[in-house]
Parts: C-alpha cells; sequence; structure tokens
C-alpha cells in the first residue's frame, strides 16, 4: 500500500499567496491532499484556495495554533506537510521534505530557513530567533537550528502524540521541545526564505509574538525541567537566606545574643521555603516522566514513515493504517 500524504496550510488572509503555494505543493506532491485551513480570513483566501484546487476548512478560533490543533485532530495521513500560505517558503521542495521523512525514518523534518532576499526577515526577527532557539537548545538539547520554521513534515505517530496546547505563532516551539522532550527522530533540510509577495501583510508582532514564546519556553521549563526549575529557584531563594542569616549567626557566635531576632526568623522562614521548593520539584520530576512514558507510548502505537504501510498488530489497539485520499479526508 502506498503511504498517504497530507498537506495543510494555515492561512489568514492570505488572497495575494495561497493560489500560488497550493499550486506548488500540487506539482511537487501531486498524490496529496491538501487542506487549506481559513483562520477567519475577511478577504478572498477561501476563494483563492478553492481556485487553486485545495480543500478549505475553517477554524474560526483566531491563532496558528488553535489551527494546527484542529488539523492535526481532523487530518490522518502518513505524512502531514504544514506550510504557511504566505509563500515565503519554498514549496516546490515539498516532495523531498516528504521523501527524507521516509528514508529516516524520522518523526519530524523542518525547513530550516536560508534568507535569500534581504528583506526576508523583518528587523529583529533573525536576532529574535537565534535568540530563543539559543534557549531552548540550552534548556532541552542542541538538535535545532531553526525553532521557529514554519515549514515542516511529521509523521502518523507524532501527530498522534502532540497535545497542541499553543494558542498563537508559539506552535512551533511546542512542536520543537515535544520532539527533544521524546528524542524523536528529527533532522533538518535547508529552504530558501523569501519576502512575501505584494499584497501580503505580516501577521506576526515582533514584541508581542516574541514574548508570548519566551513565556511557553519558561512554561515548558517549567513542566518539562521541573527538577532543574525549582531548583534555580530554591538556589536563589538560599543565596537570600544566607545573605540575612549569617550575620544574625556571625553576632551569636561573637556575643551569645540573637540582637535581630525578626531577621533570624525571616532567614530561617526562607530557607524552609527553599526546602520545600526544591522537594516539589522532585515530586513534579516523577509525574513528569509519567507523562513522558504516556506520550511515548501513544507515540509508539503508530509504525515507523515507511513508503510501504503496513497492518498495525491487533495488540496495540489500533486499527490497520489505510492508504488512499479517502482515508487523508
Amino acid at each position: 500500500m502506498n503511504p498517504t500524504i497530507a498537506c495543510v496550510v494555515p492561512c489568514y488572509n492570505e488572497e495575494a499567496a495561497v493560489g500560488k503555494v497550493v499550486r506548488d505543493l500540487r506539482a511537487s506532491l501531486p498524490e496529496a491532499v491538501i487542506y487549506v485551513y481559513d483562520n477567519a480570513s475577511t478577504d478572498n483566501t477561501v476563494a483563492e484556495a478553492l481556485a487553486a484546487g485545495a480543500i478549505v476548512r475553517q477554524e474560526p478560533r483566531k491563532g496558528k495554533g488553535n489551527v494546527i490543533r484542529r488539523a492535526f485532530a481532523d487530518v490522518e495521513a502518513d505524512a502531514l506537510l504544514i506550510i504557511d500560505g504566505d509563500d515565503t517558503y519554498d514549496a516546490s521542495r515539498a516532495r523531498e521534505l516528504v521523501d527524507l521523512l521516509f528514508e529516516g525514518p524520522y518523526d519530524q523534518v523542518v525547513g530550516a530557513r536560508r534568507e535569500v532576499e534581504e528583506s526576508a526577515y523583518r528587523p529583529g526577527h533573525a536576532v529574535g530567533n537565534k535568540m530563543l532557539t539559543g534557549a531552548v537548545r540550552t534548556l532541552f538539547g542542541n538538535d535545532v537550528s531553526d525553532m521557529l520554521s514554519g515549514y515542516r513534515v511529521f509523521s502518523r505517530r507524532y501527530i498522534k502524540s502532540f497535545p497542541a496546547l499553543s494558542h498563537e505563532f508559539e506552535t512551533e516551539t511546542e512542536m520543537t521541545v515535544h520532539a527533544l522532550s521524546l528524542r524523536l527522530p528529527t533532522t533538518e533540510m535547508e529552504i530558501d526564505f523569501k519576502d512575501r509577495p505584494a499584497g501580503s501583510v505580516s501577521k506576526l508582532r515582533t514584541y508581542r509574538d516574541g514574548w508570548r514564546i519566551l513565556k511557553l519556553i519558561l512554561g515548558l521549563a517549567r513542566r518539562q525541567r521541573p527538577s532543574q526549575f525549582h531548583a534555580a529557584i530554591a538556589g536563589l531563594l538560599t543565596i537570600i537566606s544566607l545573605a540575612l542569616g549569617l550575620p544574625v549567626v556571625i553576632d551569636f557566635v561573637q556575643t551569645g545574643i540573637v540582637p535581630r531576632l525578626p531577621t533570624a526568623v525571616l532567614a530561617a522562614a526562607i530557607m524552609i521555603i527553599a526546602v520545600l521548593v526544591l522537594m516539589v520539584g522532585y515530586i513534579l520530576e516523577s509525574f513528569m516522566h509519567m507523562r513522558q512514558e504516556q506520550a511515548r507510548l501513544a507515540h509508539l502505537r503508530y509504525l515507523a514513515p515507511s513508503r510501504s504501510v503496513d497492518f498495525v498488530p491487533e495488540e496495540l489497539g489500533s486499527a490497520p493504517q489505510e492508504s488512499g485520499p479517502e482515508a487523508v479526508a
């Protein structure tokens, strides 16, 4: 059986570009089913997508993360490609990314952006991308160079183990950390990244969305690395406690009295809080391991990406993997 392939194109007011993206995907992957998820557009995005031959679905809740959450729940495919509808990525190379997924086999192939036009990145975006990617590399691993790329291909088992909790542009960060946390096989391929066509306007807000991504990284660090996160807080509290308490201890050793009793009580209370924070971190670490085990088991219910799709053993509790467009729709 041939594997099924689907393409998902999130769009919000992309009438100037979505038609070309769909046509390029169709030329590169003629066997794929192409979905355009309209995210409450107010222009002719839907008409342009339909004219280009895409299946259009609606997601009224604004935000790319909401679109990805809906698409991952709705679309069934052995390889699912996502690409922004603004024609900044080279959609004609979709076949190469899908082939690489099957050849690996990999659970995720990321189209790492290579700027071919000086105006492709808005001011501050390149620096922000490097800073945020560096933060993720430091916290979760070094297997990523372009964390915020919106051009990716996923295996079925990646999709079925991905919770998709983000709402907006921070969804790519969540995708990256999910793969790093479960140590899923991932690779990158350099893809040309160019400026938007005339009439297309970026929806990314540099500072607001950058702050949202940074908050997500910190939140993921707290959830995925609870012992380290709480140890850092406990360490800070310990330093404060020692700074307050050591002078009191020195005075007691020298004079035999405690002249600053309130300071001594405060220092002791802060130290107790530091110990409690550290203990909570270790307890949450146990829960995190259980969550990772559940996600890993969900991931293992599905076969690795392959050009020949076989049946999944019944004891794994999963239906046979079907092929053909009707399995994707």
